[in-house]
C-alpha cells in the first residue's frame, strides 16, 4: 500500500508534467522548442555527428597522416572522416552548424542527405546553403514556422523593400522591387492572394512611392486603400485610359535620363541601358508600383470593339514591363487563372514577369503557368497546397529558386488605416491627377461630454 501511494504521489506529477509539455508543443510550439526540443535535438546532434555522417555517406577516407598518427598512438580502427563541424548556434526556431566540406564533397551531397539528417536529429526540416566555397551551413528548424506565422522583429528593409511573409525555413520573405521588378501572383479564391496584396500595399503605403491600381471588380479589392492611391481603374474602360497615362509617365522618364546623361534625343529607348536611378535624387522621379488585380478581366472580350481594346492594354502592359524598370515603374499583377488561353500577349507578358507567387489554384495549368519554367517540383508543391491553410504559397523567380512561404493575418481595416495614416505621402504626379480616387470623408463622432452626469433616484 505504502509503494503504490508513492508511485502515486511521484507519477501524478510526471504525468501532468508530460501533459503540459505535449499541450505546449501543440499550442506554443515555440516556447516548446526553446525548453525542450533545443536540449534534446542539441544532445543528439552532439552524441551522434560522426555516426549520422558516415550513415549518410558524407564521410572521406582520412589523410596518410592522419592514418600514420593514429596507428602509432592508439591502437583503434581508423575509421572515415565526417566534414568538420563548428559551433552550434541556437536560434528561436531552430539551430545553425556550419560544415567546412572534405576534399571531393560538394554542397548538393548535404542537400541530398538533408532529409535524413532531420530524422536522425528529431528535427522538423534541414535547410542547406552555401556559405563561401568550401563551406555549407545546415539550418535546422525545429518546427513547422508556417502552421502559425510569427514574422521576425528584425527585418531588412528599405526603400521598395517589403517584409512579405515568412518562408518555410524561418527566414522572412522580401518582396525587392529592385531585384525583381515584376511579378506575377496567382492564387484562387480564399487562397491569401488578397492577404498578400494587403501586405505588399502598407508596406509600401509608408515610403515615398506612388501607387497605381487597376481592380476590374469595381474596385472591392484596391478601393479601401484608394487614400493612398495616385490612380484607380475599377473597370476596362477606365484602365484602357490608364495604361497610356503611364506609358506617356514611362516615355518622359526616358526623356529626362536622355537630357541628364547626354544621349541623343532619337535614341530608342529599347537602347537605354541606364536608369532614374543614375539621376540626382533632386531631379529623380518618385517610383510607381502598378497592382493589376485579376488580370483576366483584362484579357476578356465580348464585341470586336472589346478585342480591340483588349489588344492595345495588353500592348502597353507589356511594354511597362519590358521598360519600366529603367524608368522606375514596376508591376504586380495578381489572378486566378493565368493561361494562353486567355488571348494574344498573355505568355508574352509572362516572360516579362521575373517574380512568381502561386497560391492554392484550382487546375495545374495556372500552376504550371507560373512556376513550369522555374523547377518541376515547385509545380507539384503548389498542387499539393491545402484549402485549410490559405496565406501559404510556393515564391520563386526565374532564376530557379523557390520555397514556400505564408503570410501572416492582416485585416482589411488595419492595412486600410495604414494607408489613411499615410496619406500625406502620396506624390504630386500631373499625369495621374485625372484618375485619382475619390477618398470619401471619414464620419465624425458625436463629441464626448466631459460633464458627469446627474444620478438618477427613485
Amino acid at each position: 500500500m505504502t509503494d503504490l501511494t508513492t508511485l502515486l504521489e511521484v507519477g501524478g506529477p510526471l504525468a501532468a508534467l508530460g501533459g503540459g509539455a505535449a499541450y505546449t508543443r501543440v499550442k506554443h510550439p515555440a516556447v516548446y522548442w526553446s525548453t525542450v526540443g533545443l536540449p534534446i535535438s542539441t544532445t543528439r546532434l552532439l552524441g551522434s555527428y560522426s555516426s549520422v555522417m558516415e550513415a549518410c555517406g558524407l564521410t572521406v577516407a582520412p589523410s596518410r597522416l592522419r592514418v600514420l598518427a593514429v596507428k602509432a598512438t592508439t591502437n583503434r580502427e581508423v575509421r572515415p572522416v565526417p566534414p568538420r563541424r563548428g559551433l552550434i548556434r541556437p536560434t528561436s526556431t531552430g539551430l545553425r552548424i556550419r560544415l567546412r566540406l572534405a576534399p571531393g564533397q560538394e554542397p548538393a551531397d548535404v542537400a541530398a542527405s538533408a532529409e535524413r539528417l532531420r530524422h536522425a536529429w528529431g528535427v522538423h526540416a534541414v535547410y542547406v546553403t552555401t556559405v563561401k566555397p568550401g563551406v555549407v551551413e545546415l539550418r535546422l528548424v525545429g518546427y513547422d514556422v508556417l502552421r502559425r506565422v510569427r514574422m521576425p522583429r528584425k527585418v531588412a528593409d528599405g526603400l521598395l523593400k517589403v517584409p512579405v511573409a515568412l518562408r518555410e525555413d524561418a527566414m522572412p520573405f522580401v518582396r525587392d522591387y529592385r531585384t525583381i521588378p515584376h511579378q506575377l501572383t496567382l492564387g484562387a479564391t480564399l487562397s491569401g492572394k488578397s492577404m498578400y496584396l494587403r501586405h505588399l500595399i502598407a508596406g509600401l503605403a509608408r515610403q515615398p512611392v506612388a501607387l497605381v491600381g487597376i481592380d476590374c471588380k469595381r474596385g472591392v479589392e484596391l478601393a479601401p486603400f484608394a487614400a493612398r492611391l495616385s490612380a484607380l481603374a475599377t473597370d476596362p474602360e477606365q484602365a484602357a485610359e490608364l495604361l497610356p497615362a503611364l506609358v506617356k509617365e514611362m516615355e518622359d522618364r526616358y526623356d529626362l535620363i536622355k537630357a541628364r546623361q547626354g544621349i541623343a534625343p532619337d535614341t530608342p529607348d529599347e537602347e537605354i541601358t541606364s536608369d532614374i536611378w543614375g539621376l540626382p535624387e533632386k531631379q529623380r522621379p518618385v517610383p510607381i508600383v502598378l497592382f493589376v488585380d485579376e488580370v483576366a478581366e483584362l484579357f476578356l472580350v465580348a464585341t470586336r470593339k472589346d478585342e480591340e481594346r483588349r489588344d492595345e492594354m495588353v500592348t502597353q502592359l507589356i511594354r511597362l514591363a519590358q521598360l519600366g524598370r529603367a524608368a522606375g515603374i514596376y508591376l504586380e499583377v495578381c489572378g486566378q487563372r493565368f493561361g494562353a488561353e486567355l488571348g494574344k500577349g498573355a505568355t508574352m507578358l509572362r516572360a516579362q514577369l521575373t517574380g512568381r507567387v502561386c497560391h492554392r489554384v484550382n487546375d495545374e495549368a495556372s500552376a504550371k503557368m507560373a512556376l513550369g519554367d522555374i523547377a518541376p517540383e515547385a509545380v507539384y508543391a503548389a498542387c499539393a497546397i491545402a484549402p485549410e491553410r490559405p496565406g501559404l504559397a510556393v515564391a520563386g523567380d526565374t532564376s530557379g529558386g523557390w520555397s514556400r512561404i505564408r503570410t501572416p493575418y492582416l485585416s482589411l481595416g488595419d492595412a486600410a488605416e495604414t494607408c489613411r495614416e499615410s496619406a500625406h505621402l502620396v506624390p504630386d504626379l500631373p499625369a495621374l491627377k485625372p484618375f485619382r480616387p475619390d477618398v470619401p470623408v471619414r464620419p465624425v463622432g458625436a463629441p464626448v461630454s466631459l460633464v458627469k452626469p446627474r444620478p438618477v433616484t427613485d
